[in-house]
């Protein structure tokens, strides 16, 4: 008798536990709903302000008063083109980040937007070119640093992994920028905790201070080229930066002919032109320097300036803060130079300058600099 009640009783509990069963599972799924809810509230509330403060600049021109920290070429640069108020532009590698943007209206009347890559190839600015040159844009002067020796890379090749959704026109691929954590603790809460905005005429600048540019801080660092076995053929780079000249380079020149390219070669060190001797490349550097030159020669708007002769520069490495990276103080001769066009080559020049450079590296005393320790 005991054991029937037993049952029975069990019998009649089992639909209130049933029921409790039913009203949990109801409750889970209530705390799963308002969980999905509040995290879909929190990640577009995070879009709305990305979007809102745009540190990249992807969608709208700086706020006034937000103090935004510009330092990340590769992820800002794109939207400072499509937005920032300009009408120049410097384009090059680290060899372009010591100008001053101020000088370029000083001496010129420009207002010039920096949009350096360190380290950048030839695809890198054609990659940039194609925002800056989007929809018409009117630009005045474009003053394009060449770096012989990665125009003979790969027509592909950038120096860093590009972000296609921070470079094209789609805004529905855009969500690697608006929920990223970094965007919003390093470049929108970081910048209110301890405002510091950056002055982009002087953005990019280089992180040595006045005591890194001397002769022995260079010496101490520098290291020379392994010795090549071999004289490098003459025309060893030419095919190679032909191939960048003709996509990369030239188009933009081509199809924008009211705009005036500055293009010029940077001063590396003597010491740059020491490795240059040592891996045997000295004519085909050279060879470097012509073709491209001959190629430009062609439009009648571009301009070419050649530094890396200037002896009183790069025989002093008092200029540098290692074998190839100048003083602010020679980014603005350079622009005196732009704007009074001392140091322009044109085809009845260039063999002579050219010459001039032969002559200061094969006459230059390297057993003298090498013999003192530093």
């Amino acid at each position: 008798m005991i054991r029937r009640r037993q049952r029975k009783d069990s019998a009649e509990e089992r639909p209130q536990v049933k029921r409790k069963l039913q009203a949990k599972g109801l409750s889970y799924k209530g705390w799963f709903a308002v969980f999905l809810l509040t995290f879909l509230a929190a990640a577009g509330a995070v879009m709305l302000l990305v979007a809102y403060v745009d540190p990249f600049f992807q969608y709208h021109e700086p706020l006034e008063n937000f103090p935004y920290q510009v330092d990340n070429q590769v992820n800002q640069n794109p939207g400072m083109a499509r937005h920032m108020d300009y009408d120049s532009v410097i384009l090059g590698s680290s060899m372009t980040v010591n100008f001053n943007t101020h000088w370029f209206e000083e001496l010129m009347g420009l207002k010039t937007l920096k949009l350096s890559y360190s380290g950048a190839f030839p695809k890198d600015q054609a990659n940039i070119m194609d925002i800056i040159f989007a929809d018409g844009r009117k630009v005045d002067a474009v003053f394009l640093g060449i770096d012989v020796i990665t125009y003979s890379g790969g027509v592909e090749e950038t120096k860093y992994p590009i972000p296609e959704y921070l470079y094209d026109d789609t805004v529905w691929n855009d969500i690697p920028y608006l929920l990223n954590k970094d965007v919003l603790l390093q470049y929108i809460m970081r910048p209110l905790a301890d405002p510091d905005k950056t002055d982009l005429a002087t953005v990019y600048a280089s992180w040595w201070t006045e005591d890194y540019y001397n002769k022995q801080w260079v010496m101490h660092n520098y290291v020379a080229a392994q010795p090549a076995e071999k004289e490098a053929e003459r025309d060893k780079f030419v095919e190679n930066i032909k191939a960048n000249l003709d996509s990369n380079i030239c188009p933009y020149i081509e199809a924008n002919p009211d705009t005036e390219f500055y293009v010029f070669y940077p001063p590396y060190s003597i010491l740059y032109w020491n490795d240059v001797l040592q891996e045997k490349q000295l004519e085909a550097v050279l060879r470097e320097y012509e073709y491209i030159s001959e190629r430009l020669f062609a439009y009648d708007n571009v301009k070419v300036f050649f530094f890396p002769n200037q002896e009183w520069i790069i025989c002093d490495l008092d200029n540098y803060a290692d074998y190839s990276h100048y003083h602010p103080d020679i980014n603005r001769y350079m622009t005196e130079c732009f704007a009074s066009g001392e140091h322009r080559v044109t085809e009845e020049n260039l063999a002579e300058e050219l010459g001039k450079m032969r002559r200061i590296v094969l006459g230059y005393d390297f057993d003298e600099l090498f013999s003192v320790e530093y």
